[in-house]
Parts: structure tokens; C-alpha cells; sequence
């Protein structure tokens, strides 16, 4: 099933449920996704699932960046509220990857490219990025990549 059916649907689950903060939630990814639409990458109609892993990773980290500066900013009140999106919006996503895991598959990425410095540190993160997809944040990759180079 398509992510896009899948939401269409638990909107309407949350609409009979009268959930108004998981409304908001959902409706944010179905806005998102309708951009996404009618952009100039998707020629289908049909948003490739890479994508939508790309976009859902975008809103939780809006979501959380959002939910810091209101922190910053001694808002809780509207802290929590994000929180509780991202929460909604990450539970499309697919399994995060433990620590463990994603250290051996940057030190596989590392041994099959010979990488030994900083220099070689962009062509380590493209492979581990597209290895991990979407199962890891980009900035987690990024310090395990840091820490297995010796940087």
C-alpha cells in the first residue's frame, strides 16, 4: 500500500476518532506529499518510495528542530505539541537502525572503498546513505563515519 493511501486512510480514522493533534500530523505529511506531486521529479503521479522516505525525514526533523528553539525559547506548550508530530510522522518511517548496526555497515562501506582520511569521508557518506536509507539520520551516519576515520 502506498504511503499516500495509507495516510488518506488513518486521516479518516483520526476524523471519526475526533484526534485533532494527529489530524494536524497527518495532514501535514498529505500536504507534503501533494507538493511533492506536483513537482518536476515525479512524471507518474506515482512518488517513489526513496522520496517519500526523504520527505517524511525532512517534516520529523522540522518537527524536532521546531520543538528546540520553542524549548530555547521556555515555550513547552508548543515544544510538546511538535514532539508529538514528529512522533505521528516517525512512525512511517522505517525501523531506525541500532548503533551497532549502523557502525557495521559504515565500517563495511569503509573497508570496500579503502577509505583512510577526511578526504575520502564524501564518498564513504554517499554509500552509507544510500546503504542505510532512510533507517538512520544523516547527522548520526556522519559521526559514526567521523569516529571510524579518526577525525
Amino acid at each position: 500500500m502506498s504511503l499516500e493511501i495509507l495516510i488518506n486512510n488513518d486521516i479518516k480514522q483520526a476524523m471519526l476518532a475526533k484526534d485533532v493533534r494527529k489530524l494536524t500530523a497527518l495532514r501535514a505529511i498529505k500536504a507534503a506529499l501533494l507538493l511533492e506531486k506536483t513537482g518536476k521529479d515525479v512524471s507518474s503521479g506515482e512518488i517513489p518510495e526513496s522520496v517519500e522516505l526523504k520527505l517524511l525525514q525532512k517534516l520529523v526533523k522540522q518537527r524536532k528542530e521546531s520543538a528546540s528553539i520553542y524549548v530555547e525559547q521556555n515555550r513547552p506548550d508548543l515544544a510538546e505539541n511538535e514532539n508529538y508530530e514528529s512522533a505521528i510522522i516517525e512512525a512511517y518511517l522505517p525501523a531506525q537502525l541500532s548503533l551497532e548496526d549502523l557502525k557495521k555497515i559504515v565500517a563495511d562501506v569503509i573497508a570496500s572503498t579503502g577509505a583512510t582520511s577526511v578526504r575520502d569521508m564524501g564518498k564513504v557518506m554517499g554509500l552509507a546513505s544510500k546503504e542505510v536509507a532512510g533507517r538512520a539520520d544523516n547527522q548520526l551516519i556522519s559521526s559514526v563515519v567521523k569516529e571510524m576515520l579518526g577525525i
